[in-house]
C-alpha cells in the first residue's frame, strides 16, 4: 500500500453482516477510476462514529450514524465528512468546523426520487388507495361507494421549503391541472418564487389554502416543532399533510390527534421524531395514514446518483479542487485545514 493513497472509508451500514453491499449501486465506480484513492469500510456499525473508526482516513462517506465532537476529535488527517443524502441534522456542524473538517451533502441527487414519491403519495391519499386495497382483501366490495376519491386537478399544493426537491415536485405536477402552488420559505424572495411559478405566502396562509401540505425543509433549531396543533387547526378538513423531510418538524402528538379525530383527511409520513422505529407505530392504527421507514424515495437510481456525488467530493479534494455543496466553506480558509489538504495534494 502506497503512502500516497487518499483513504476514503464508508460507514458499515452500507453492507450486510456478511460484508455484501445492501444496495445495487453506490456509485463507487467513481473512486475506482482513480488508483490513488483507497476504499475502506468500517468494521462495525455504531449509532455514533468513533474517532477510532475514522483512523487515518481523509474522507468518510456516512449513511446513518451520527457525527459528534468525539467522532472528529482526532482529525489530524480527516478532510471531509460526506453525508450520503441532503439531511445533516445528525452531524455536529460546530464540532466539524472547529476540527477543520468539511461537511458536504449531495444536493440535487435526491430531487427526482423524492418528488416522484411525494406525488405518488398525493395520488394514493386522495384516491383512498390503501383503504380500497383493504376492501378487496377483506371481501368488502360493496363498501367501495363510501370511499370516493378526489383528483389532483384544481387542487392546491403548498410546500414548506422551496428547495430542489420542492421545485422538482412542482415541475412534475404541471401536467395535472393543479392551481398555482404556494410556498413558505423565509430564505427566498417573492420574486425568486415567482420565477418558479410559485406564490410565496406565510406559513399560516399556506395551511389555510393548501389541499396538500408537503414538507421539504431541513430539521434545524428553527424548524423543530414548526408544525404543531395551531398550524394543523388551520388546515381544511379534506386536506392532507406529507412529510418526506425529517421527523421533529411536525409535532407528532398534535398530528395524531388531528388524524384520529378526522380534523384533517390524512397524512403520509416517511420520517419520525425517533428513528429507527422498531415496534408498531401508533400512526399505524389509523386508516387515513400512509407510512414508510424513511425510505419512500429509495431507488436504485437514487443511491447510484447520491453515491456518485459523494464519491466525486472525494475525487475533487484528492486532486486539489474544492467540492460543491460544502456546508461549512469557511474551513477552506483555516490554516490547519490548508496544511492537511496540502499534505495530501502533494502526495497525490
Amino acid at each position: 500500500m502506497s503512502a500516497s493513497n487518499f483513504i476514503v472509508t464508508l460507514t458499515a451500514d452500507f453492507y450486510d453482516s456478511t460484508g455484501e453491499p445492501k444496495f445495487r449501486d453506490l456509485g463507487l465506480s467513481v473512486l475506482r477510476n482513480h488508483p490513488h484513492i483507497e476504499q475502506r469500510v468500517f468494521q462495525e456499525h455504531r449509532k455514533q462514529i468513533g474517532a477510532d473508526q475514522i483512523g487515518n482516513a481523509q474522507g468518510v462517506i456516512v449513511l446513518t450514524p451520527a457525527v459528534t465532537a468525539e467522532s472528529v476529535s482526532k482529525a489530524d488527517n480527516l478532510l471531509v465528512i460526506a453525508r450520503f443524502g441532503v439531511g445533516y441534522d445528525a452531524v455536529d456542524m460546530n464540532a466539524c468546523t472547529a476540527a477543520d473538517v468539511l461537511v458536504t451533502i449531495t444536493a440535487g441527487a435526491v430531487d427526482r426520487p423524492v418528488a416522484e414519491a411525494t406525488i405518488g403519495w398525493m395520488i394514493a391519499l386522495s384516491h383512498n388507495m390503501r383503504i380500497k386495497d383493504g376492501l378487496l382483501r377483506t371481501g368488502q366490495w360493496d363498501e367501495r361507494s363510501k370511499y370516493m376519491g378526489r383528483e389532483l386537478r384544481d387542487r392546491t399544493l403548498g410546500v414548506v421549503g422551496l428547495g430542489g426537491i420542492a421545485r422538482k415536485t412542482i415541475e412534475l405536477l404541471r401536467g395535472f391541472g393543479m392551481n398555482q402552488p404556494l410556498a413558505f420559505d423565509p430564505f427566498l424572495s417573492a420574486e425568486k418564487a415567482a420565477e418558479q411559478g410559485v406564490q410565496l405566502v406565510s406559513l399560516e396562509e399556506l395551511f389555510r389554502q393548501a389541499d396538500f401540505v408537503s414538507i421539504h425543509c431541513p430539521l434545524t433549531e428553527t424548524t423543530r416543532g414548526l408544525i404543531g396543533a395551531r398550524e394543523l387547526a388551520l388546515m381544511k378538513p379534506d386536506a392532507y399533510l406529507l412529510n418526506t423531510a425529517r421527523g421533529g418538524i411536525v409535532d407528532e402528538d398534535a398530528l395524531f390527534e388531528a388524524l384520529k379525530s378526522g380534523r384533517i383527511a390524512g397524512a403520509a409520513l416517511d420520517c419520525f421524531a425517533h428513528e429507527p422505529v422498531t415496534a408498531p407505530h401508533r400512526f399505524g392504527e389509523l386508516d387515513n395514514v400512509l407510512l414508510a421507514p424513511h425510505s419512500i424515495a429509495w431507488t436504485d437510481e437514487m443511491f447510484r446518483d447520491i453515491g456518485r456525488a459523494a464519491c466525486q467530493v472525494m475525487v475533487d479534494l484528492s486532486l486539489g479542487t474544492k467540492p460543491r455543496t460544502t456546508l461549512n466553506p469557511e474551513v477552506f480558509d483555516s490554516p490547519r485545514f490548508k496544511t492537511k489538504w496540502e499534505r495530501f495534494r502533494k502526495q497525490v
